[in-house]
């Protein structure tokens, strides 16, 4: 009998007002750009790509991200700006910062050395943080109209980034599993 296999991904979550945010532009991209792929999961930035794991096996993954996580320090993050993957993305661009950039390498790390859980495209190239808000079904024609509403647009936020959060697929679309709080820092 074959276990049942469902996909996850880690990722950290902004605060609920940033989200909220980065909701209503996703809500604009369905409104008038027929984009909705985005809203099928919480804006978030990606850190461990979405894998396939067992649900029976679902208390190690939890073990191991609860252990990573309380080894690393909350992290500053900035969202400046827009930036885009053209011809089909549009995100709130994450400003890389060593402590992002370092924390998305130990995870990637940890996984793979500790579960075998290990993306093969994320391998071929580098980390590009960022909060996407329209892809998959942005038309090419409707990614130029959005791309120069969005452009020049500005927006500036900053937080500090306190857990690690791991995401499950439901089949039609991502929720919060668990989250794991990041070390304070002076333990």
């Amino acid at each position: 009998m074959q276990k049942s296999q469902t996909l996850f991904f880690i990722a950290l979550l902004p605060p609920l007002e940033i989200q909220d945010y980065a909701n209503q532009i996703k809500q604009h991209f369905a409104l008038h750009y027929a984009s909705r792929h985005a809203q099928k999961s919480p804006p978030h930035i990606t850190l461990q790509p979405p894998f396939e794991w067992s649900d029976q096996n679902l208390p190690v993954l939890e073990v191991c991200l609860q252990e990573f996580a309380s080894s690393q320090n909350p992290i500053p993050i900035t969202l400046s700006g827009y930036g885009a993957f053209v011809p089909r993305v549009i995100y709130i661009n994450v400003v890389r910062s060593p402590e992002l950039l370092a924390l998305q390498a130990n995870l990637m790390t940890h996984l793979a050395n500790q579960l075998g859980i290990v993306d093969k495209v994320s391998q071929t190239r580098p980390f590009a943080p960022h909060m996407t808000v329209a892809f998959k079904d942005l038309t090419r024609q409707n990614f130029r109209s959005a791309w120069s509403e969005f452009e020049k647009g500005e927006l500036y936020f900053e937080f500090t980034a306190n857990n690690l959060t791991l995401l499950r697929h439901d089949g039609k679309q991502w929720n919060v599993k668990a989250e794991f709080p990041l070390a304070s820092g002076d333990r």
